[in-house]
């Protein structure tokens, strides 16, 4: 009984820290402001997560999983790679839209990795796993169908993604982001 009450803490403290770092971003969050997100006394966050560092790094773990399975998700919808290509662009249109406060953590978690061994590992983890995803479901159909002038689908996944996430970014820094999300779709003529 006492397990249910400890995961159900945990998850309430875990799920607090995202919606606080997904709105003011991780360094204007303080284990207090955690805290009475979540309903719980600050002794309780340490105890869990001993620190903001702890909370953080798994803050990134469930982060990655959620977009990783969606990113995976949409992949899986498409038949053909152009349709998985699609479907991808399509997934980062959404969110930029839709969840803009999950973008702006990953922006904010990847510059902290910049900085931080701690959080570097788990970033460049999510990363290599999201090229990886893109490899599979899109450069493999593309590298058979296609001459790439000998880059490898791993090389074409990576440049891929960086072109969606640095896009995203200036997305994220638009005037009017509605309209600026529209130059995602760019993306898949550089893919063809």
């Amino acid at each position: 009984m006492n397990d249910k009450k400890e995961i159900g803490q945990s998850e309430k403290i875990l799920n607090a820290a995202i919606q606080c770092i997904s709105t003011k971003g991780y360094a204007s969050v303080s284990l207090r402001d955690i805290a009475d997100e979540a309903g719980v006394v600050l002794s309780q966050v340490n105890y869990y997560y001993k620190n903001k560092e702890g909370l953080f790094i798994e803050v990134i773990r469930v982060l990655a999983q959620h977009y990783l399975q969606e990113i995976e998700d949409k992949l899986k919808q498409g038949k053909s790679a152009d349709e998985k290509t699609a479907y991808l662009i399509e997934y980062f249109q959404d969110a930029l839209l839709k969840n803009p406060g999950l973008i702006k953590m990953l922006f904010d978690m990847t510059s902290m990795a910049l900085w931080s061994d701690t959080f570097k590992e788990p970033l460049r983890q999510l990363f290599d796993d999201s090229t990886a995803l893109i490899e599979e479901y899109i450069m493999k159909d593309f590298s058979q169908t296609r001459d790439r002038d000998n880059y490898s689908p791993s090389i074409l996944s990576r440049i891929t993604l960086g072109a969606l996430f640095g896009t995203s970014i200036h997305i994220m820094l638009a005037k009017n982001q509605e309209d600026a999300v529209g130059s995602l779709s760019a993306i898949q003529v550089f893919i063809k």
